[in-house]
């Protein structure tokens, strides 16, 4: 907590620490262990593996998904992949913190001091990119059209890539289908020659077990993670909008610190001054 009447004599900007997303991995590896143990318990594990099936359904999602999209989309589909299971860890409350100290700074000593702590908004290159614009001189419009659009492209970006997974995720099962009518197909086809007929069921009934996994287990969350991330990220775009649009008003610190609050779910406010 601080006084209004503090002398502001440091700001220390912690930015974001990079984390490994343990939950995402663990669920995954559990979810797959837990059906590979039961094909071992079964007694027969080998009999999953099946070379055709896996080309019909993994190959056949990537191939159909990729069709959907255009190749720009789909690069940065992996890159948020990534980013969603190795990310920048922020905390909302701690981002809100080190706004309201800019803020105090910035009424006591003017915008332009802000820039006498350019290491520390170093660590926090979304802090940085918007105050920025403030100590360049910006306009208010400009500030606030530049920020916004920031935000929609941030926001679109992660919601094409949740659309893509999700895309594919509903692919993975009809691709099984696919399968499932080539083998049956097949098997008809051989039905003089039982020794032929095996394979062919195999991989009528397989490729529906490949894509229920491929769609259910592996894609799908990974597409609810992308989104549930991009919902974090907008809140703490939307706590450096608010801060800097208050500072190009003027605006008492105190103002800012009850419209952070008001954007900050009620476990994450702040109690800024004493």
């Amino acid at each position: 907590m601080a006084d209004e009447n503090d002398n502001v004599s440091s700001i220390q900007i912690d930015g974001p620490q990079m984390h490994l997303d343990i939950v995402t991995i663990s669920g995954l590896f559990i979810s797959l262990v837990l059906i590979i143990s039961a094909l071992v318990v079964g007694g027969s594990p080998q009999a999953f593996v099946n070379p055709a099936a896996l080309m019909i359904v993994v190959g056949g999602t990537l191939a159909v998904t990729a069709v959907s999209y255009m190749s720009e989309d789909l690069k940065k589909t992996g890159k948020i992949v990534m980013d969603t299971i190795f990310y920048p860890k922020r905390s909302a409350s701690k981002v809100a913190e080190e706004l309201m100290d800019l803020a105090v700074l910035a009424r006591k000593k003017g915008v332009l001091a802000v820039s006498e702590f350019e290491d520390e908004l170093q660590n926090d290159p979304w802090i940085k990119e918007a105050f920025s614009y403030l100590v360049d001189g910006f306009e208010e419009n400009q500030v606030t059209a530049i920020l916004k659009q920031n935000l929609d492209t941030s926001v679109e970006n992660a919601r094409k890539s949740a659309g893509i997974l999700r895309r594919a995720a509903e692919v993975a099962p009809a691709m099984g289908l696919i399968g499932t009518l080539v083998g049956l197909v097949q098997m008809l086809s051989v039905l003089k020659e039982p020794d032929n007929i095996g394979p062919a069921m195999a991989i009528a009934l397989l490729t529906t077990f490949y894509g229920a996994i491929l769609g259910t287990v592996i894609i799908g969350p990974l597409a609810a993670k992308i989104e549930r991330k991009s919902k974090q990220d907008m809140l703490i775009k939307e706590l450096i909008l608010a801060a800097a649009l208050s500072i190009t008003h003027k605006e008492n610190p105190r103002q800012l610190e009850i419209q952070l609050n008001a954007l900050l779910p009620a476990e994450d406010r702040i109690i800024y001054f004493s």
